[in-house]
């Protein structure tokens, strides 16, 4: 991964929160202040953008998961554009309570919301009165906004990437009870404590998640290139397998034949 620290300075990755309103955890990843406000060490970015990537990468290539949480304004859109590049799941709604601790329940809701679609094609969505069309549309629309993003994960997510983690405190406290792996980019004001994967960044602005989100959608990238050459190799392998097989059930038959003898 080439990360260009003059491309963190031109997003605005540096800047950090105002001096009065920082988090004393964050001390480390500070380079100094200026103006009343912290700038953030970018070296330390950097490195730390690195770390994240190859785990990234690694978690990618094992075929689980990422999941991508981030419900403020100004990174919603990126966030749905960028994982779903990568094929990931996002939340950028409201964080479904219990969605990791009470999966079972959130996967019943993505079923409900794929069984109102088999309605619609098998035409008995037809036969309801025109109040139970309405109602039903509207189960399906608020199914979709909430949960539309993430039906087709199936199971617990292998790691959480989250923006802003005092705004997703929900989503952090439930990954941690199930041991779920957190990435995060944690501003000047959050606590790192609770993160395992800590990228020290602004997370205000647009240009600033665009260009940290960049780096790691790359490295998921690269695991995805990685999995689906391990799968075609081994589909390449499979004949050869099988024929070393067949082969070494011939010899086995032939030794038994000779014995009979």
């Amino acid at each position: 991964m080439n990360i260009q620290i003059q491309e963190l300075l031109d997003a605005g990755v540096h800047f950090g929160h105002l001096t009065r309103k920082w988090n004393p955890n964050m001390a480390p990843y500070i380079y100094t202040e200026r103006n009343g406000v912290h700038i953030i060490d970018l070296y330390k970015t950097s490195a730390k953008i690195e770390e994240s990537g190859i785990a990234l990468e690694k978690i990618a290539a094992s075929g689980r998961k990422i999941l991508f949480v981030a419900t403020k304004k100004q990174a919603k859109d990126i966030v749905a554009e960028k994982a779903a590049s990568v094929n990931m799941p996002y939340i950028t709604e409201r964080w479904p309570g219990g969605m990791l601790t009470n999966f079972v329940t959130i996967r019943k809701a993505v079923k409900k919301m794929a069984q109102i679609d088999r309605m619609k094609l098998d035409g008995s969505f037809n036969a309801l009165s025109k109040r139970e069309k309405l109602q039903i549309d509207r189960q399906r629309a608020k199914l979709e906004k909430n949960l539309g993003s993430i039906s087709d994960m199936t199971r617990l997510p292998g790691a959480l990437f989250v923006i802003d983690t005092r705004r997703e405190h929900i989503a952090i406290a439930e990954a941690q009870k199930l041991n779920i792996p957190i990435f995060a980019m944690v501003d000047t004001n959050s606590d790192p404590r609770p993160i395992d994967f800590v990228i020290p960044s602004n997370d205000d602005a647009s240009k600033s998640i665009n260009k940290i989100l960049s780096y790691t959608t790359e490295a998921i990238a690269k695991g995805l290139a990685e999995r689906k050459s391990d799968k075609d190799s081994s589909k390449d392998d499979a004949p050869k397998i099988s024929k070393k097989v067949e082969k070494a059930k011939a010899k086995t038959e032939e030794v038994i034949v000779e014995e009979k003898k």
